[in-house]
């Protein structure tokens, strides 16, 4: 009975055991696959990588490329670089920085550099080197990237200024020649009817009142020639000279007052608009002073009674803009392309020298007065004022 049953179990277990092999071999053959596959991934991504490798092998050694580029021309630059980190100090120079401003200026607070060596001039954004060498440099402060960094350009000046001033004085002495004759006939017509008027008062049998008339005259007629020498010369020297902080609000107020008398005698309103914020510039007080009362006096001849002349300041980025406006008759195009010539002028008492001598002073502080008229629409004079020096100060200081 016993031999029965073991005969019977035997095809069993080989019936299992050939399902195991056949599972096993069903596993074996997916695990190969598997790993074939495996190895051909593994094969791909070697590939990929190594590309990957060529390439960024290829970026490195094109950026180091650019990199030895940008710094043999930092290095050949003639104007000084110096990068600034976000606290303002000095992390990075090239020769002509160290050139103008030392060797040691590396890790040093930029402000404290500027403060120690760079003199402000009269012109705004160029200084003086401290050092008695005379060099004069332009100084540009531009923003680097997000985290503050700057960069400072400092372009030497010195010939270019030496040869515009040049050029400046010789224009000058071009323009004198050319004005001798008008100078002449200026001076001659005042100074004849002073003459005349002074020959009367030598006449014995003259009235009082009629001498005390004529001694006005005379006095009149040589203020006028006074008058005209005094622009002949601030157009000859053609510099303002002598800077100082000036509050915006101040130099207004000041115009003001001297117009003010002048525009009621002319019956004339004056509707001066001032900036809502404070603002300070350097410049010459008296000359900018002097300069905007002769364009307010200008606009006040060409209004009738009854007429407008406006004054209002606008600010820019790197611009102080003031704006003379009146609602007269207005110039044709012919007058305005002359107006600016020396002796030229459209009133009989009238020197022709007041808006060349504005011009003049928005120069010397770097600006300009452009003319918009139109018979019947008006004229408006825009005088221009740099305020890139004090842009420049604002960028750098920490």
């Amino acid at each position: 009975m016993s031999e029965i049953t073991v005969s019977s179990a035997l095809p069993a277990d080989s019936e299992r055991l050939a399902e195991a092999f056949r599972i096993f071999n069903e596993a074996s053959e997916e695990l190969s696959t598997a790993y074939t596959s495996l190895q051909l991934q593994v094969a791909g991504l070697t590939e990929e990588l190594a590309a990957a490798n060529g390439a960024l092998r290829q970026q490195y050694q094109e950026k180091a490329a650019l990199t030895e580029r940008l710094s043999l021309l930092l290095d050949a630059l003639p104007a000084g670089v110096a990068v600034l980190d976000a606290s303002g100090m000095i992390v990075q120079a090239n020769p002509a920085a160290y050139s103008l401003l030392g060797q040691n200026i590396r890790e040093m607070d930029w402000s404290v550099v500027q403060r120690d060596q760079l003199a402000a001039t009269d012109t705004p954004g160029e200084f003086l080197l401290v050092d008695g060498s005379g060099r004069r440099v332009a100084l540009t402060v531009t923003a680097l990237d997000s985290a503050g960094g700057r960069i400072v350009l400092l372009h030497d000046v010195t010939e270019a200024h030496r040869l515009q001033t040049q050029a400046e004085r010789n224009e000058r002495l071009a323009a004198m020649g050319e004005m001798a004759a008008q100078l002449a006939h200026q001076l001659r017509t005042p100074l004849a009817a002073a003459l005349l008027y002074a020959g009367n008062l030598e006449i014995p049998q003259l009235a009082e009142s009629s001498r005390i008339s004529i001694a006005e005259k005379t006095v009149a007629r040589l203020k006028h020639l006074e008058r005209l020498i005094q622009d002949m010369l601030l157009f000859a020297r053609g510099e303002v000279l002598g800077r100082e902080r000036i509050m915006v609000d101040d130099l207004v107020q000041e115009v003001r007052q001297i117009i003010e008398p002048l525009a009621r005698k002319r019956g004339a309103d004056l509707i001066v608009a001032t900036l809502a914020e404070s603002v300070s510039f350097s410049g010459n007080r008296k000359a900018l002073a002097g300069a905007l009362t002769n364009l307010l006096e200008n606009a006040l001849q060409a209004v009738d009674a009854g007429g407008r002349v406006e004054l209002a300041v606008e600010t820019a980025p790197t611009r102080l803009l003031f704006f003379i406006r009146d609602n007269g008759g207005g110039m044709d195009e012919l007058t305005v392309a002359r107006l600016f010539e020396p002796f030229f002028t459209t009133r009989s008492e009238g020197t022709g020298l007041g808006l060349a001598i504005a011009r003049g002073v928005a120069r010397a502080h770097g600006g300009s007065i452009e003319v918009s008229s139109a018979p019947g629409r008006g004229t408006e004079f825009a005088m221009t004022i740099a305020l890139a020096e004090n842009a420049a100060a604002r960028e750098v200081a920490v």
